[in-house]
């Protein structure tokens, strides 16, 4: 495949020493995990061309591409966030406290406990994570409810949507021996093993078993290859295709046996 500029403006960012032929689509990981798709498929998805220079060597070859400046709790690979985020659109940009991926300590499936709005006290478990804006929504907490579709002659209908959650500020995790919102940090055991630990009692918060769900297994161990849609790895990586110089209708001379004992006439250009 050629690498045109399109291609190049997908691969992965970062120095000059950094690997060119990797693709990554600058997301975060646990915001992906969920979804279970190729980072190839991803990039493509959220690569806007914003401006692309014309064909010729009169013009000097340029790209611009739209960067994903805000995030929401639409998804960047999906059309819906793409409809009510147009690439020319200006936005304005928001303002995150960074936190490093290895830090990261809020999962899909931890039971946390709100600590601001109408439902201050409760607990609830999070059931989805926007890391580059350290958003986290907990099922049936922090809702906030739409009625669309109404007129003089149909009520409408309400919809119910959890709203996002900082994990800076908003929620705590809570420490498993007396069900009581805590600090926590990363600390190491005996074994050398990286755990969440309570600060108020020392308890270790597990990792919880949702967090390793995708919308294609529950866990990762216990899932299983579907004989009859799946294609097994081994028959993707057989080589199937040799590239040769030969024409099209030179290959099909040559699987069909056909020899060419014909001499061309002579012809001038002139």
């Amino acid at each position: 495949m050629r690498l045109n500029l399109v291609n190049l403006a997908r691969r992965a960012p970062g120095s000059r020493g950094s690997d060119p032929t990797s693709i990554h689509s600058g997301l975060g990981k646990y915001t992906t995990d969920y979804g279970n798709l190729p980072e190839r498929y991803m990039k493509r998805q959220v690569t806007k061309v914003k401006y692309k220079s014309p064909l010729g060597p009169e013009f000097i070859p340029q790209l611009k591409t739209v960067h994903l400046e805000r995030h929401t709790m639409d998804r960047p690979w999906t059309s819906s966030y793409w409809t009510k985020n147009p690439p020319n659109r200006q936005r304005e940009k928001a303002i995150v406290e960074p936190i490093q991926e290895k830090n990261w300590m809020w999962f899909r499936g931890d039971r946390v406990e709100i600590l601001k709005g109408p439902d201050k006290g409760k607990q609830g478990y999070i059931n989805f994570v926007v890391q580059e804006r350290n958003w986290v929504t907990v099922e049936g907490l922090n809702t906030e409810f739409e009625t669309i579709g109404e007129d003089a002659n149909f009520p409408g209908m309400m919809i119910k949507s959890e709203k996002p959650l900082l994990v800076t500020r908003d929620i705590k995790l809570v420490d498993p021996t007396d069900e009581k919102g805590c600090d926590v940090e990363w600390r190491f055991t005996e074994a050398s093993e990286r755990v969440r630990v309570s600060v108020r009692t020392g308890t270790i918060i597990p990792h919880p078993k949702k967090a390793e769900e995708t919308i294609d297994y529950k866990t990762r161990a216990d899932y299983v290859h579907n004989k009859t849609k799946d294609t097994p790895g081994k028959v993707v990586e057989e080589i199937t295709y040799e590239p040769k110089l030969a024409t099209f209708e030179m290959d099909i001379m040559q699987s069909m046996g056909i020899k060419e004992d014909r001499v061309p006439k002579k012809s001038w250009w002139y």
